[in-house]
């Protein structure tokens, strides 16, 4: 059935991503990083480490608009961290969130579209043949082949049309990110290909909604249905737990965005994504040398 995406679903739906980049950023706190989380006009800014993906403001624009002093403060504990800010807001935020971020100088540099899939309970789908799908507590196993597969992306993206991304993540970066998001609550999967790791993906529950964090295939196994039966299980498992809804990010026009949309997925909302570098450090003072006394 279609779905329709007024305010208030919207609003369920970007509650859920703060709290997720919130509890994620808590993780990377728990092992070690800096972990900083300010709480802004019902949403969060969060900052995990440098280069992190969880380093943006997430969650405003359903709470009122933020206020000017407390905006001060959470840019200059960003700033302080030695990143920009980067605000995700959704084209069903106040709009007066966006005036503000445009009056203080934010620009935009980019969008990522929030697809859904409507859950209900069904049988349990089948995988392709030769592909097992299972939840895993191996997680060392898991998170290498998400990050190999992320390492290498699919030869078929350079021949689609979307829009290239405005950032990049070290591959280390992204190993500490995927270990996060499990410790924040969200499932692993494995696709099984004859008895090796194809696949993984993961899903977080949380009211109603299922998150779909993230999912890749090995480049060798590519072809074969494991990304279409890494979704197909995730979707049950969230059907099975009560969820109303499924949610996955994409950029705009992308291969991953096609691939959702074949699978049932529909076009929810935008994010736009805005950001204000940090300003130009000050050049330190030189002392001059004392004058020289006459003899």
């Amino acid at each position: 059935m279609p779905l329709f995406c007024g305010t208030s679903l919207a609003r369920r739906i970007e509650s859920a991503e703060a709290h997720l980049i919130l509890a994620a950023t808590e993780a990377a706190r728990r092992r070690g990083a800096k972990g900083l989380a300010i709480p802004v006009a019902g949403g969060f800014a969060c900052f995990a480490e440098s280069a992190s993906p969880m380093n943006k403001v997430v969650g405003l624009g359903f709470d009122g608009v933020p206020d000017g002093a407390a905006w001060d403060e959470m840019e200059r504990a960003m700033f302080a961290c030695g990143v920009a800010v980067q605000v995700e807001l959704s084209n069903l935020a106040d709009p007066d969130v966006a005036a503000l971020l445009a009056d203080r100088g934010y620009r935009l540099v980019g969008f990522e579209n929030v697809l859904g899939h409507g859950l209900r309970l069904n049988a349990e789908p089948a995988a392709p043949h030769g592909i097992e799908v299972r939840a895993t507590n191996d997680i060392d196993a898991w998170v290498d082949v998400v990050v190999e597969g992320f390492a290498h992306p699919d030869s078929a993206d350079s021949a689609n049309e979307g829009v290239p991304s405005h950032e990049e993540f070290p591959r280390d970066v992204i190993d500490r990110a995927e270990r996060d998001f499990e410790q924040a609550g969200a499932i692993a999967y494995v696709a099984m290909c004859d008895g090796v790791i194809a696949g993984g993906g993961s899903v977080r529950l949380t009211d109603g909604i299922a998150q779909l964090t993230g999912a890749a295939t090995a480049p060798a196994f590519r072809r074969r249905g494991v990304q279409t039966a890494l979704l197909a299980a995730r979707l049950w498992k969230a059907a099975q737990a009560g969820c109303d809804i499924a949610v996955v990010a994409t950029a705009p026009g992308s291969t991953s965005q096609k691939n959702v949309q074949n699978n049932g997925f529909q076009l929810l909302y935008t994010r736009a994504v805005m950001v204000k570098a940090p300003p130009p450090a000050l050049p330190r003072e030189h002392k001059r040398p004392p004058p020289k006394r006459e003899p």
